[in-house]
């Protein structure tokens, strides 16, 4: 079985991508850089929080999941 994406590391290529510093992302975030660097080792995250995360940064990291889902079903099925 495929290993679901690492969304700590997806989040920290997407903010590098949008050129936001990790101080901005702390920020919106309200919590500390040190938080945002832990968000950054994990390889799971509360959807509660990826929901928030996704707001901020106006991308679908849900999207990432289904898509690796879909990738799966359709490596199983050959």
């Amino acid at each position: 079985m495929n290993e679901p994406p690492h969304i700590g590391h997806l989040i920290k290529e997407e903010l590098d991508r949008q050129g936001r510093s990790v101080t901005w992302f702390a920020a919106q975030l309200q919590c500390s850089r040190q938080n945002v660097y832990g968000i950054f080792e994990n390889q799971w995250i509360y959807t509660d929080t990826l929901w928030k995360i996704c707001q901020i940064m106006d991308f679908d990291f849900f999207e990432l999941y289904s898509n690796c889902h879909q990738k799966m079903k359709t490596t199983s099925k050959t």
